[in-house]
């Protein structure tokens, strides 16, 4: 039996965030606001810490500094049952952190400082301890410096030949994006981006046009988190859209990392691709509804309470 459930690997930061900020004041002066929190953050960190919530046997593969910021995040896995041991330190610079100045609407402008991320470096003598799994989450490519050279693609590809379920999502497209994806596309059971960032990067605006220019490039499966909208889902065969949960919202941080989370563990609990879509909805939904990218989420038994208590929107 693999050791892990699921194995999550790249953007790993600290976000300090408060709320409700209308906007900085003036010179040196000081406003006051409802709540601030600093907490683990980023493209694999938002996934890691729900589907642990959730109850998964969860891993991380991130690199943070060796400094305050990195410890913080180091205990906080700890208490959340995440294991640590592939988590790697770097004195070369800082853990890459994150200012989010909350809007009252849930909005979430960001200072970000780039840091330790870009000096994830999964070796490919590794790979084997990384796919100790039946899931290999990826979650970061364009703010990962070193693993974007080519080696997320080499441990993608190694995952999918020890038979392992692949997920991914990135952050911050660029022009360049698509020349990184065109290797790794072809290892990835489940392409996650938001809905905003895949018609940037494929210049499509239909949903389904959109989700053609990743799979003719090797996804297996393209689901788009899509906001208050919730979530559009193309395979194959057919393509359907799941409705949001109707909720309060305090802090869209990290909505989209979560919904990753939770997807993955609902496919690592046997639920069917709509099940675990709807899953990943719902803790989506109730990231929202707090501050920081894994409030709101308590464990499974809440969470499907949640799910069959809650309206959901057109």
């Amino acid at each position: 039996m693999a050791r892990f459930d699921a194995v999550f690997v790249g953007l790993t930061i600290l976000d300090v965030a408060g709320r409700p900020v209308d906007a900085v004041p003036e010179g040196g002066g000081v406003a006051f606001i409802d709540e601030i929190r600093m907490n683990p953050a980023g493209t694999a960190a938002g996934a890691v810490m729900n589907a642990s919530k959730l109850g998964l046997r969860t891993a991380s593969v991130a690199c943070v500094g060796d400094d305050s910021m990195g410890d913080f995040i180091i205990d906080a896995y700890g208490r959340m049952n995440i294991d640590c041991s592939m988590m790697q330190r770097t004195t070369a610079c800082r853990t890459s952190a994150t200012i989010l100045p909350i809007r009252p609407n849930g909005e979430r402008p960001a200072l970000h400082s780039r840091g330790a991320s870009d000096e994830l470096f999964v070796a490919d003598d590794d790979f084997d301890r990384v796919c100790d799994a039946r899931y290999l989450h990826h979650g970061g490519t364009g703010l990962l410096n070193s693993m974007d050279q080519g080696q997320s693609a080499r441990l993608l590809a190694h995952a999918k030949g020890k038979g392992l379920v692949t997920t991914f999502d990135l952050i911050a497209p660029s022009d360049q994006t698509m020349a990184l994806l065109d290797d790794l596309l072809p290892h990835i059971d489940y392409f996650m981006p938001s809905m905003e960032e895949a018609a940037f990067m494929s210049g499509q605006s239909d949903p389904d046009a959109i989700a053609k220019t990743f799979m003719e490039r090797g996804a297996k499966t393209c689901i788009f988190k899509w906001g208050e909208r919730g979530s559009f889902v193309r395979t194959r065969d057919r393509s359907f859209r799941v409705p949001a949960f109707k909720v309060d919202v305090s802090d869209t941080t990290g909505c989209g990392d979560s919904y990753c989370g939770g997807f993955i563990a609902g496919l690592a609990m046997g639920d069917d691709l709509e099940d675990a879509v709807l899953l990943g909805t719902a803790v989506s939904g109730l990231v929202a509804t707090g501050l920081g990218s894994d409030a709101g989420v308590v464990d499974l038994e809440t969470t499907r309470q949640f799910m069959r208590a809650a309206e959901r929107l057109p």
